[in-house]
Parts: C-alpha cells; sequence; structure tokens
C-alpha cells in the first residue's frame, strides 16, 4: 500500500482480509497509519472472525458509510452442536449439553424478526450490549427485522456442520447458529458483501471511490 496525501485525497475504498484475534478496530488503525489518513469501515466483524472488511479512508469515503454498510453479506460459519456460549462464539463461557439434533436442519429464511446476542455492539439505553453484558448486568437487545436470503448447509459431520448464509445488513450469523438448538458458532468467515469478495482483498487492496460506487450501483441494478 502506498502513503496517500492527505491533502488532496478524494476517498479510498479499501478490502481488507482480516485475520482471526484481531478487532475490527485494529484492521482499519493499520490500514490508516499506511495510508497517512482518516477513515472507519463499514461494518464490523467479531475478533474471532475473519474475512471481507471495507474501510473508508477520507472524509469523502466516510460520508458514503451507509451505502456501504447497507449492502448484504456473505457468511461461511462452522457451527457445533451438544453445547452453548454465553457468547454465541469460542470466546464465551461453554455449556456441555450433548444435545445433538437428529434429521434435517430447519435452516430459516426470508424475512425473520432476531435478537441481537448480548455480547454485541448494539447500544442499550446509550450503551454497548456488551459492555453490559460484561459488568454481569442482564441484557436483553430489542428484536429487529432482518432477511436471510440464502441458508444453506454444505457439510455435517458428528457434532459440526457448516453453513453457507447470504443476509441482510443488521444480521447476527451467532444468532442464526444459536437458534438451531443447542449450537454455537466456532468459525466465521465473511466472504463477499455485495460485489465486493474477500478473494479480491489480498494485503488490502485499495479503491477509487468513484469506481467502488460504480461497482455498488451496477450490482445493485442486478440483485436488488
Amino acid at each position: 500500500m502506498t502513503r496517500s496525501d492527505p491533502s488532496s485525497f478524494s476517498g479510498t475504498v479499501v478490502l481488507a482480509d482480516k485475520p482471526a484475534g484481531a478487532s475490527s478496530h485494529d484492521v482499519v488503525a493499520r490500514i490508516r497509519r499506511a495510508h497517512g489518513t482518516k477513515g472507519g469501515h463499514a461494518g464490523t466483524l467479531d475478533p474471532f472472525a475473519t474475512g471481507l472488511l471495507i474501510v473508508l479512508l477520507g472524509r469523502p469515503a466516510t460520508r458514503e458509510q451507509r451505502r456501504f454498510m447497507a449492502l448484504p453479506k456473505t457468511y461461511r460459519a462452522v457451527a457445533r452442536f451438544g453445547a452453548i456460549s454465553t457468547t454465541g462464539d469460542p470466546e464465551g463461557e461453554i455449556t456441555e449439553t450433548g444435545v445433538i439434533p437428529d434429521g434435517e436442519l430447519e435452516l430459516p429464511t426470508g424475512d425473520i424478526r432476531q435478537r441481537p446476542p448480548a455480547y454485541s455492539a448494539v447500544k442499550v439505553g446509550g450503551v454497548r450490549a456488551y459492555r453490559r453484558a460484561r459488568r454481569g448486568e442482564a441484557v436483553e437487545p430489542p428484536e429487529r427485522l432482518v432477511a436471510v436470503h440464502r441458508f444453506e448447509q454444505l457439510w455435517r459431520e458428528s457434532d459440526r456442520a457448516g453453513f453457507e448464509i447470504e443476509c441482510s445488513s443488521g444480521t447476527y450469523v451467532r444468532s442464526l447458529i444459536a437458534e438451531l438448538g443447542d449450537a454455537y458458532c466456532v468459525e466465521l468467515r465473511r466472504t463477499a458483501i455485495g460485489p465486493f469478495s474477500v478473494e479480491e482483498a489480498g494485503d488490502g487492496a485499495a479503491l477509487a471511490l468513484d469506481e467502488a460506487i460504480a461497482r455498488v450501483e451496477a450490482w445493485a441494478q442486478d440483485h436488488l
């Protein structure tokens, strides 16, 4: 990546492949330092998750944040059955139940009402839900309407199963997996956001803002 001149910066969209263990903020900070300008992202990923993160650099790009955040997402997820997690992922307190569903799983699609996890970035009473949960407070974020466009089981073996999920912005895959039964998400990778794929990310592929917006608009004509 080349360092930008902030005085003439017209906006850049960087496609990054976030590694497991890093926060979305960590990735944005690294890319901001490399380009020498301010910026943000268009949709966070949990620390345990990997995959595509859209980083917006420069004020013209951050002004378009809502446009990029509204794009649907595609994920690959691995579920573990027979146990539940307080956070819905490997970082929570795990309780073994041994309850593993038999037969085909009911994989909901369409418009559904979903309650975000207590350990999420949703604000409850002006405070991030995960901050309240970590303080030991009982947290129940309000339900929201989300859309699951595709929910496909790719494989299943013993107490694990792999899924590909296409969903609207604001959908919590951890919640979708937890609602399959006694299950939690052990792996989560975001593979696409609208017309952008994680394969493009490489070491941080950078697109001019105008080019990125044109791709979104062309894609929307065929998909939305």
